[in-house]
């Protein structure tokens, strides 16, 4: 197997982020990445203290007629689905297909997307419709096909009650008076000693209530950790609030997090779907060599200055909201 850290090795990448969750994202439909160790890539890309950092790898890629995105978190892990990730490869995949709404696959699933009116004025923005199930195998506490919803998991948390959903990837969320970042980090080392109940590990967020379908949400996310935002936890918190009755279907639920804002509309028919709605942002796009050392560099090639400026704004105001 060819290995990244080859000289021979180069890729051109767009750095970008959705909601402040920033990635390094490789367009495999124009580039060749046979051979190439991506779970190696994905640990070496993300390292915050090396020439790029992120919290995930992404890939747009073709399959069969279609497109799709692979998605690997810093720990070298593969994803199922990534819901801010998949904003930003929309953006790019919609260059080839000339239309603003297709299918991308993710995990075995087929996601619709669209680009959207902008989230603000000068914000690239872009949809995703994602399938909602409320029972799984990724919860081994499930007994029957009922809903999990807002109860306890002694075994993680005697007061906290939570929500488990299958968003194409495993979430439990619980709602709470005000986030504690401290007791996030203690809630996600937890779950990840807890292999009887969770076998494919689990995202973990806590979200407020901050007024009429207004939450703020804070997530672990399973193979990274605490990130700035968590897109496919948004949706999650989102759904969850709506089956406990804090909000309303098919109304526009504004959700804040540390790392911008965005939208979800639920609708529970005529089955249960959440749209994940926010920015595809570009930072700057570049190459990737591997080095002699086992290292990589990287070289920038364009800056996005002013697109990443207006997201900064856009942020920041949102924040203090």
């Amino acid at each position: 197997m060819t290995d990244y850290t080859r000289k021979s090795m180069e890729l051109e990448f767009i750095k970008c982020q959705g909601s402040g969750n920033d990635f390094v994202m490789i367009d495999a439909v124009a580039q060749r990445i046979e051979g190439l160790d991506l779970a190696r890539l994905a640990v070496a890309v993300c390292d915050r203290k090396g020439p790029a950092g992120a919290d995930g790898l992404l890939l747009a890629v073709r399959t069969g007629r279609g497109f799709g995105m692979r998605m690997f978190n810093p720990d070298g892990s593969e994803a199922e689905m990534c819901g801010n990730g998949i904003r930003c490869v929309a953006r790019l995949v919609r260059h080839y297909t000339g239309t603003d709404r297709f299918m991308l696959s993710s995990g075995g699933r087929n996601y619709p997307v669209a680009r959207e009116n902008e989230i603000d004025r000068g914000v690239p923005t872009y949809g995703v419709r994602i399938p909602i199930s409320t029972w799984s195998p990724d919860f081994g506490f499930f007994t029957d096909d009922r809903r999990f919803v807002e109860e306890t998991i002694p075994a993680l948390d005697t007061r906290l009650r939570f929500t488990a959903l299958n968003l194409g990837n495993p979430h439990i969320v619980a709602r709470c008076e005000r986030i504690d970042l401290a007791e996030l980090q203690r809630l996600g080392e937890r779950v990840t000693q807890l292999h009887d109940l969770f076998p494919n590990g689990v995202n973990v967020s806590l979200y407020e209530v901050r007024g009429t379908n207004e939450l703020f949400t804070a997530t672990f996310e399973r193979g990274a950790g605490i990130t700035l935002s968590c897109g496919t936890a948004m949706t999650a918190c989102s759904t969850a609030a709506l089956l406990t009755g804090v909000c309303e279907a098919e109304r526009t639920v504004k959700v804040r997090n540390r790392g911008g804002m965005v939208h979800c509309i639920c609708r529970e028919e005529p089955s249960l779907a959440t749209e994940l709605i926010g920015n595809a942002t570009f930072e700057y796009a570049g190459v990737i060599r591997g080095t002699d050392d086992g290292g990589i560099e990287v070289r920038t090639l364009k800056s996005f200055e002013a697109e990443v400026e207006t997201y900064r704004r856009f942020a920041e105001r949102e924040r203090r909201d």
